[in-house]
């Protein structure tokens, strides 16, 4: 799977900066992709800040709603 995607990247690459522009926009207007680079970006972003157990998050999420 790995291969197919460095053939797609590869690919990719070698567009003219405008084409590359029209696949970024194509990838984007599908809302599931969308959301999925959007969870990539803030877990990357992220990816340094201490962790907490889930309880105690949602526990402070609990508190927050009421």
């Amino acid at each position: 799977m790995k291969a197919t995607a460095e053939v797609f990247w590869t690919a990719f690459h070698h567009l003219p900066k405008s084409e590359r522009a029209a696949v970024v926009e194509r990838l984007l207007q599908d809302p599931e992709f969308r959301e999925d680079l959007i969870d990539i970006a803030l877990i990357d972003q992220r990816r340094d800040e201490p962790s907490r157990p889930l309880q105690e998050y949602l526990a402070e999420r609990q508190e927050k709603s009421r």
